[in-house]
């Protein structure tokens, strides 16, 4: 017993980290996200005479020199980068989320013509060609959204469980982690972000994530709840 409310009392602990995530979350990261894009999307070329100050919010053109390049293919460890020397304000490494179309023709010596914006390259370009960096802010809140909904879902989940190992730490447990706990994490682990990936392919509003993904687990948590008592009792033998 002693055990089982300690285990009770660690989730309560735990609760409120994935809370904070997610409030972070939604409050921080995904505004700061649509914000930046809203103005990358409405910047305009940079006006002959614009002052330095102003050219943090325009976009402008620069010429760099590649040194070198590394693709490299690995699923999660894949890397796509450019490294750029030649200009007076910035020079690095440049990384893309893709080896196409222009970065894998890329040789070291290439002139190339990189899109600046609030001290970022948002684009190189050669001969007509040109790609996205990975810094250019996208149109896609819907991956944030979900990773604050399971967040915040699983706060709710470790906060459930915790409370029935602590009022009720005598078996049966209410909310046991096989029949209960367990199935919900992986479902969580699974919807959240098949549907962010999803939503993000078939650009639909980053606010619909939550209110699918929340009434779905709650009906997901009464279904396995509920399971149990459902199932039929073994027949005495006779």
């Amino acid at each position: 017993m002693s055990r089982t409310r300690l285990r009770g009392a660690l989730l309560l602990t735990l609760s409120p980290i994935p809370a904070v995530a997610a409030y972070f979350i939604f409050t921080l990261w995904l505004p700061h996200d649509m914000a930046r894009y809203r103005d990358y999307v409405r910047a305009e070329p940079c006006a002959a005479g614009t002052s330095p100050r102003e050219h943090e919010d325009c976009l402008r053109e620069a010429t760099f020199t590649v040194d070198r390049t590394k693709i490299k293919d690995g699923g999660r460890n894949s890397t796509y980068e450019a490294t750029l020397s030649g200009a007076p304000y910035w020079n690095g490494v440049l990384s893309f989320g893709d080896p196409t179309p222009l970065l894998s023709r890329l040789e070291p010596g290439d002139q190339v013509t990189g899109t600046v914006w609030r001290g970022d390259i948002m684009a190189l370009s050669r001969d007509g060609v040109r790609q996205k960096s990975a810094d250019e802010p996208r149109d896609e809140p819907q991956m944030p959204a979900a990773l604050g909904t399971f967040a915040a879902l699983l706060a709710a989940l470790t906060l459930a469980i915790g409370t029935a190992r602590l009022t009720q730490p005598h078996p049966p447990h209410p909310l046991p982690w096989r029949g209960f706990g367990k199935p919900l994490l992986i479902t969580l682990s699974i919807a959240c972000p098949v549907l962010g990936l999803l939503g993000a392919w078939w650009n639909i509003p980053w606010w619909l994530l939550p209110t699918v993904l929340v009434p779905l687990m709650s009906y997901t948590a009464w279904e396995v709840e509920r399971y149990p008592r459902r199932r039929p009792k073994p027949t005495a033998p006779a």
